[in-house]
């Protein structure tokens, strides 16, 4: 049997962070994580090269959290292959489920236990909802969240390369960091392209074009930093989501 041969059996739930230089953010990340009401999971922390503290918050926490915490590095450049080696890592330990947020992300209390609900029917990836963090914004930049979301999914769905006879289902917009698989499907469909950030749509694209059994899920929410909205302003953010790239802005908004 290969390393990557997804196990069977009951669920077996790992989570995946990427980390590049979020000293700052990680913390908060990791508190929340250590807040869900269910804690039957192991966490994987990808340090991407990082050159601050990230890898030794990382370590930090994982002697005294009340879960199994790994944590790996990463040197190959970009978010693409952080998330890719995490989830590898993974399957190989013998997961049989995996979910990703970031290290400026906030799952909800209830995060975790909205996964194991999602698969408890037929789905084999789970999305989850785009929210902005609320600890960082007011109402005017949770609403320009919200607006640039929609018009991102909007324009996503017309695009040309996400339409075609060789997808399953028709094309919903989701962000890589709220969202769940099953390890069978991650290896299927290829797993996560290993090249920078932005690689949701190219992961999500091949994943329709195995399984039609995708999820979209309101009440599964890890909430999203802002910070891209504040450095890039919302047409330079929505040019980002529609996979234009940073034009002349640095890939990296912090």
């Amino acid at each position: 049997m290969s390393d990557l041969a997804p196990r069977s059996g009951p669920m077996n739930l790992w989570i995946v962070v990427p980390a590049y230089n979020e000293a700052a953010m990680l913390p908060a990340t990791l508190a929340a994580l250590l807040c869900q009401t269910d804690q039957d999971f192991s966490l994987i922390v990808v340090d991407n090269g990082s050159h601050d503290q990230t890898p030794i918050i990382a370590k930090q926490f994982a002697s005294t959290a009340s879960f199994p915490v790994t944590v790996l590095t990463e040197h190959g450049k970009g978010v693409g292959a952080a998330v890719d080696t995490g989830f590898r890592h993974a399957i190989a330990t013998g997961a049989t489920h995996i979910a990703r947020t970031d290290a400026d992300c906030l799952p909800r209390t209830d995060w975790i236990a909205e996964i194991r609900r999602a698969f408890g029917g037929d789905a084999e990836l789970v999305c989850g909802h785009l929210v902005a963090r609320s600890d960082e914004n007011g109402a005017i930049a949770r609403i320009m969240f919200r607006v640039m979301v929609i018009a991102a999914a909007y324009f996503g769905r017309l695009r040309p390369a996400n339409r075609g006879p060789e997808y399953l289902v028709p094309y919903q917009m989701h962000a890589g960091n709220n969202m769940a698989i099953t390890a069978d499907l991650y290896v299927r469909c290829g797993g996560m392209p290993r090249l920078p950030s932005p690689t949701d749509r190219t992961f999500l694209n091949r994943v329709r074009r195995t399984t039609g059994r995708i999820e979209h899920r309101r009440t599964m929410v890890s909430e999203n930093s802002t910070r891209r909205i504040r450095a890039y302003g919302l047409l330079g953010t929505a040019r980002w989501y529609l996979d234009r790239g940073p034009g002349r802005r640095s890939p990296d908004p912090r």
